[in-house]
């Protein structure tokens, strides 16, 4: 807040002392306006920038490629539809229950720096694994390749409109799906992003390498899925998992599903 300046004349101070001490004071007050204006555009540019940045968190883009859409055969048009109309219930799908919970336990310890909320990691984890078997990928594999699309954000956006959690284009939802369902939905999104990573690795002759970069629109180089496994190697690498129970200590290898 400005302060208003009171000028007081003093008797034993001569006339150009006193003008000297008005310009001082004059200029001061100046001063101080053109600071407060500064400040001013200062603080409006801070908040810009704050818009900015959550705009950007907000908009997704892992690279400036995106999925490509084509001609498919009305035979793989309706396998991949049957596959992303499947109304079952997501469950895990492991030889036995231990190995089911081994996995879950450790996945969902992993997983807390995205998703803090234990049952939504749980749900979560629990439809990534069922789709991920469902379409014969590996599922280790999946959660890299969901880390670098979203890291785990249900409503990213990229830059080339793909949508979700794995960052699916919304013209498959026309091409094989039905226009009512939510890409923001986890289930729906996770079974097309599966869906779509099976009919790729078909597509390139089980070359994991370019399914990756043809998911990511970028077939011919390899930064995505240097991407993809850099996360997988990083954070989903499969362990053996040590369990105690009645003193008596197990060693669960999850991986052998």
């Amino acid at each position: 807040m400005l302060k208003k300046v009171n000028y007081h004349y003093h008797p034993h101070l001569g006339v150009n002392s006193l003008h000297s001490i008005l310009h001082l004071q004059d200029q001061a007050f100046k001063n101080t306006l053109i600071l407060s204006g500064k400040l001013k555009k200062l603080k409006f540019c801070l908040r810009v920038l704050g818009y900015t940045i959550i705009l950007w968190a907000t908009l997704v883009n892992s690279s400036l490629a995106s999925q490509e859409r084509e001609q498919l055969a009305p035979d793989i048009a309706l396998a991949m539809h049957t596959s992303v109309i499947n109304s079952v219930m997501p469950h895990l799908v492991f030889q036995n229950k231990d190995m089911a919970n081994a996995w879950l336990s450790d996945m969902s310890n992993r997983l807390k720096i995205w998703v803090p909320d234990e049952f939504l990691r749980k749900r979560l984890l629990t439809i990534i694994q069922y789709e991920s078997s469902r379409a014969g990928l590996d599922t280790q594999l999946i959660l890299g390749l969901i880390t670098v699309e979203s890291k785990f954000n249900k409503y990213a956006i990229s830059s080339s409109g793909a949508r979700g959690i794995m960052q699916v284009m919304p013209f498959w939802v026309v091409q094989i799906g039905k226009t009512n369902q939510d890409l923001f939905d986890f289930a729906t999104n996770i079974r097309y992003g599966c869906t779509i990573l099976r009919y790729y690795l078909i597509k390139e002759h089980g070359d994991m390498r370019r399914a990756l970069a043809r998911y990511n629109g970028s077939v011919g180089s390899d930064t995505y899925p240097n991407l993809v496994y850099t996360a997988y190697n990083k954070y989903w690498q499969a362990s053996t998992v040590i369990s105690i129970n009645k003193k008596i200590i197990n060693y669960i290898n999850y991986v052998d599903n």
